[in-house]
């Protein structure tokens, strides 16, 4: 396992505020062997500046900027271009990962030889206090369980590009990691989730997830785009969508014990 080097896909833009917090959690893996792929698209503050001094003292941390803003979906698949390891991973620049993180999902993909696999993580606020949240996904995922609802929260999904060849994530701006998702599990039965948490979301004000008509927005436009369906069946799929996010998706969302 420790001659599998593993690419670290983050993309940033304004992140000023939480980019360091988010490299440093990648330094301290029990797990050393991985390079971190930066994209920078196109900030206006001081992201860069600390990302190359970061960088300076970590050969392992690599960055590129791109000249005009281009959205998620392009710096992500730039990352991608420059990686050169077996596995590729996602984190975002305002989250986190728990230490153990890489060593225990490596492990258990390889134990139980499976290409591409998640794991539950906690969430947090904008200031990093705990909210006492767990995000707990399916421990056995399906193409038609994630065909309806992504359960895959992208700071903890891994796959190996040994199985799938490099994956090109497409160019959208929003949800293209629920597009990224279902593309890897096209070519295979099942995705498993690591069985505990690994990692750390952090909750934003005016993040995709925390706004519920960006959230129909965006969810319908990848029937309608990405899957090429009419506006019938993309409307058909969209309201099995929301009733499995209304309905099913809380299920997963579980409470956990405040730490003292």
């Amino acid at each position: 396992m420790e001659n599998s080097l593993v690419s670290i896909l983050i993309p940033t833009f304004n992140s000023e505020k939480f980019i360091a917090d988010a490299l440093l959690s990648v330094q301290n893996q029990t797990f050393q062997n991985w390079e971190i792929i930066i994209v920078d698209d196109a900030s206006t503050d001081q992201t860069v500046a600390l990302i190359s001094k970061i960088a300076q003292s970590d050969a392992r941390i690599k960055w590129f900027q791109l000249s005009k803003n281009s959205g998620t979906g392009v710096a992500r698949n730039t990352a991608l271009i420059h990686a050169t390891g077996r596995y590729i991973a996602f984190l975002d620049a305002d989250d986190l990962w728990k230490p153990y993180k890489l060593q225990k999902q490596l492990n258990f993909m390889q134990t139980n030889a499976i290409p591409f696999t998640f794991s539950a993580y906690d969430c947090m606020n904008e200031e990093g206090d705990l909210l006492n949240l767990s995000v707990v996904p399916p421990q056995n995922l399906s193409y038609r369980q994630l065909f309806f609802c992504n359960y895959v929260g992208n700071l903890t999904g891994i796959y190996d590009t040994d199985f799938f060849g490099k994956i090109e994530i497409l160019s959208k701006r929003k949800r293209q990691d629920w597009m990224h998702w279902l593309t890897l599990l096209k070519k295979i039965k099942m995705a498993k989730a690591v069985p505990e948490s690994l990692a750390i979301y952090r909750v934003r004000a005016n993040s995709i997830s925390a706004s519920k008509i960006d959230l129909v927005k965006h969810n319908f436009a990848v029937y309608k785009q990405y899957h090429r369906y009419n506006w019938i069946m993309a409307l058909s799929c969209m309201m099995i969508f929301l009733v499995t996010q209304l309905m099913i998706k809380p299920f997963y969302i579980k409470k956990v014990p405040a730490q003292t």
